[in-house]
C-alpha cells in the first residue's frame, strides 16, 4: 500500500472502534474514503472507493458498526450515504438528500449509531440540526432549529440527547448593507458579518424536546465563550474565552457552580494549545481526567498531556506522520495517536 495525501478530517467513532478519513494517492486528485479499524491489536485501513472519485469537500464519519457515513455535495444539496466493505467492492446505502447550501457533520453521537449535521436555515437567521443516519424514517430529518449562527458541537450526555453548540445571534446588517455584501448566504463570512458585534456563547439544545435551548457558557456578559471539548462521564469542559482580557484556554465542570478556571499552564508564551482528546470513563473525577493537547509554536507542532489536578504540561514528541491534532484515550489511560508514512500507511 502506498502513502496517502489526506484532508484535515480524521474522525474516530464514539466507542473508539473505527475511524475514517478522506484521502488521495500522491499526485492524484481522486479522493476516496478510508476506514481504519482500531479495536484490534494493530490498526489497519480499508479503502472504500465508490464508482466515481469523491470531491475534496466530501465529509466522512464512522459509525460503531463499521459503516462510514459520507456526505457528498451534489449541486444545491447534500446526498448522505452509508459505505461498507463488500468483498473487493464498496457497498453503498443511499440515505436521501438534504436541500441546504452548506452542511457540517457533527462529532459522532455517543450511541455510535446516529450521525448528525448542522446546516444554516433558509432565512440565514437560524441553524438546523439534521439527523442524517440512524433515525426511524431511514431518511434525513431536521430534528431542531436553533436561532442564530451555530458552529462547533459537543455531546454532553451518553444518550446523545444534549448537544452543545457555539451560537452567535443574528443581527441585521448596519446601514442597510446590500444583500450579498457579507458573502454568500450560509457561508461562514456571512454568518460572522451578520452577527456584527454580537458575542458567541455556547448553548445546549435538547434534541428530545425539539431542540429546546438553554445557556451553558456565559463567563461574562460581553465575552466570547466557546466549548472545545466535553466529557460526559467526568463532566469536564474545555473552553476558549476572551473573558480574561485575551483569548485563553480554560476548564470547568458541567453542572458545577464554580467558575471556569484559566490556569497559566494552559497559556504558554508563544504557543497555542488545542485539546483534541479527553480520557473517558472517569466518572465524576474531572480533575483526574487526562487531556491530550496539540501544541503549535514557531518551532513546530507536538503533543502535550495535562490533567486539571496538576500544574504542569507533559510534552511528548509526535510520531513521524502524525495525523496532526487527532488521537484518542482508552479508558485505561493509554493515549493512541494515528500516523501514516510511506512505510507505515496505518499506524
Amino acid at each position: 500500500m502506498t502513502a496517502c495525501v489526506m484532508d484535515d478530517g480524521f474522525t474516530v467513532a464514539a466507542d473508539g472502534s473505527y475511524a475514517a478519513r478522506l484521502c488521495a494517492r500522491p499526485g492524484s486528485a481522486d479522493w476516496f474514503p478510508e476506514r481504519w479499524t482500531l479495536g484490534g491489536p494493530e490498526p489497519y485501513a480499508v479503502p472504500l472507493p465508490g464508482e466515481r472519485p469523491e470531491t475534496a469537500d466530501s465529509q466522512v464519519l464512522p459509525l460503531a458498526d463499521g459503516r462510514v457515513l459520507i456526505a457528498r455535495r451534489t449541486g444545491e444539496q447534500y446526498a448522505p450515504a452509508l459505505l461498507y466493505p463488500s468483498g473487493p467492492d464498496t457497498g453503498e446505502l443511499p440515505l436521501g438528500a438534504v436541500a441546504v447550501e452548506r452542511l457540517t457533520l457533527l462529532p459522532p453521537a455517543p450511541c455510535g449509531r446516529r450521525a448528525y449535521g448542522l446546516a444554516p436555515g433558509a432565512d440565514g437567521r437560524s441553524t438546523g440540526v439534521w439527523l442524517l443516519a440512524g433515525g426511524g424514517s431511514g431518511a434525513p430529518e431536521r430534528v431542531a432549529e436553533i436561532a442564530g449562527h451555530c458552529a462547533g458541537g459537543a455531546w454532553l450526555d451518553r444518550e446523545g440527547r444534549l448537544l452543545a453548540v457555539d451560537r452567535t445571534p443574528y443581527a441585521e446588517p448596519p446601514g442597510g448593507e446590500p444583500p450579498g455584501a457579507a458573502g454568500p448566504p450560509g457561508s461562514p463570512e456571512a454568518g460572522a458579518r451578520r452577527a456584527g458585534a454580537a458575542v458567541t456563547k455556547t448553548v445546549v439544545a435538547d434534541l428530545a424536546r425539539g431542540g429546546e435551548v438553554s445557556p451553558l457558557l456565559q463567563i461574562t456578559e460581553d465575552s466570547n465563550d466557546r466549548l472545545l471539548r466535553a466529557d460526559p462521564d467526568s463532566g469536564l469542559l474545555l473552553v476558549r474565552s476572551d473573558a480574561p482580557g485575551e483569548d485563553r484556554l480554560g476548564w470547568g465542570v458541567l453542572g458545577s457552580h464554580r467558575p471556569v478556571r484559566f490556569p497559566e499552564v494552559l497559556h504558554p508564551a508563544h504557543a497555542r494549545l488545542t485539546p483534541f482528546a479527553v480520557q473517558p470513563r472517569q466518572m465524576l473525577l474531572p480533575e483526574s481526567c487526562a487531556v491530550a493537547l496539540r501544541v503549535d509554536a514557531a518551532q513546530g507542532t507536538w503533543l502535550a498531556v495535562w490533567r486539571p489536578g496538576l500544574r504542569e504540561l507533559r510534552h511528548i514528541a509526535a510520531p513521524p506522520g502524525w495525523l496532526t491534532g487527532n488521537g484518542l484515550w482508552t479508558a485505561d489511560g493509554e493515549l493512541r495517536v494515528p500516523y501514516a508514512t510511506s512505510h507505515t500507511p496505518c499506524g
